[in-house]
């Protein structure tokens, strides 16, 4: 984190994550609250991400031809004018289901811009050379908010209620416009493509002629059954082997610990390949599948430890790959593709483990979430494998 500007950058976005997980944590329990059926929170989930994929595209085209860092202050400004609409609402007692997904709905729409703006935004910060590090800090980013997210809104539940955890993401939000503020990058200063009929076609039309970048992005939105914890999960913990809530949330936990030292890896990686992404796959891949058929809960524990460290560090790898090889004028439309894959694919995947779960059983149904990634990998071995670290590096100042 050699310049300051990220180094403001990063600590801000701990803070904004982590309050965007306390709403989460806030928005499920208003749910329950409001209606106990467990549908309703899937249908929240959906609102959230399904814009994600018909928009990701489109707003890859839109980060490619606007001001980066002003595009980030006003999604940053409407995500948290919402989070604020949702406190006023739940304080007033004027919430409803039908008003809940309509914000959660907006909130998804605002955020498919605002996912590929703040990655391409880190690369106008750190510049080229200091991507892979970046990007390996945001998961960084994520997997602490993972811990500081739920906890914080656990306290502010069980002490001042379920309002004061959406003004929590809204106030979380001051930190990254105060640092947007003041922060000037090379998006302010490099000329821009100009806007041309078909923009949004030629960013799907690259993506797909560029091997090593659409096998990252197939891999990317094949991990979506792995990522979602909380369909097969909880059922191998209770059911399987009768662990309860703790065990649930230990075997939650040993993924967060695995992921810690994957981030580690990842930032201290100073050039992805392909052959490092694909092998990182294969692990994560398999050791899903020892989770869901492990014959010992300890067996479990250590998968889901290996899950994390591989996965984390192969999304990592993954990302900066698809970033360093992409066209600076097509950057942000590729961004907005792998936003449309993960999390976008999110609410597609949730559904088939889902069904998978309920039909064959946890095990399978957890199992099964290693098997789309091997068969992406599979598929996408021989591009992946031409991708070697001596590539020109010079394109990585671009």
């Amino acid at each position: 984190m050699a310049r300051s500007e990220f180094r403001w950058w990063f600590g801000s976005q701990v803070l904004s994550a982590s309050g965007t997980i306390t709403q989460s944590v806030a928005v499920s329990w208003l749910v329950l609250r409001l209606n106990s059926n467990a549908i309703f929170l899937a249908l929240v989930t959906v609102c959230t991400m399904a814009p994600l994929i018909p928009l990701g595209p489109w707003a890859g085209s839109l980060v490619d031809h606007v001001d980066r860092r002003r595009l980030l202050m006003l999604t940053q400004t409407l995500l948290a004018a919402l989070s604020l609409l949702l406190g006023v609402l739940t304080a007033t007692g004027a919430i409803q289901l039908w008003s809940l997904f309509a914000i959660s709905l907006a909130t998804g729409a605002v955020s498919a811009v605002d996912g590929p703006a703040r990655q391409v935004f880190v690369r106008d910060l750190v510049g080229g050379a200091g991507v892979a590090s970046a990007v390996s800090l945001n998961e960084v980013v994520i997997n602490v908010s993972r811990v500081l997210g739920p906890a914080v809104g656990g306290v502010l539940l069980s002490t001042v209620g379920v309002t004061w955890g959406f003004v929590a993401n809204a106030l979380s939000f001051v930190a990254p416009l105060i640092v947007l503020r003041q922060t000037a990058t090379r998006s302010d200063r490099i000329d821009r493509p100009a806007r041309e009929p078909g923009a949004i076609r030629a960013g799907l039309r690259y993506v797909r002629g560029q091997p090593a970048i659409l096998a990252c992005v197939l891999l990317a939105a094949a991990t979506g059954m792995l990522f979602d914890l909380g369909v097969a999960l909880p059922l191998l913990a209770t059911t399987v082997w009768h662990l309860g809530g703790a065990g649930f949330g230990s075997l939650m936990a040993a993924f967060g610990i695995g992921a810690l030292p994957g981030a580690g890896m990842a930032a201290a990686t100073t050039w992805p390949t392909g052959r490092r992404v694909r092998v990182l796959a294969v692990a994560t891949g398999l050791s899903a599948i020892l989770v869901g058929y492990a014959p010992h809960p300890i067996v479990a524990y250590a998968g889901m430890i290996i899950a994390g460290f591989a996965s984390i560090w192969f999304i990592a790898m993954a990302n900066t790959l698809v970033q360093v090889e992409s066209a600076p004028a097509m950057r942000g439309r590729v961004m907005g593709v792998w936003t449309m894959a993960l999390p976008g694919m999110l609410p597609v995947t949730s559904l088939v483990a889902a069904g998978i779960t309920e039909g064959l059983g946890p095990r399978t149904g957890f199992a099964a979430s290693g098997v789309p990634l091997l068969l992406t990998v599979a598929a996408g071995w021989r591009a992946l494998g031409r991708h070697r670290s001596s590539e020109d590096r010079s394109a990585l100042t671009s």
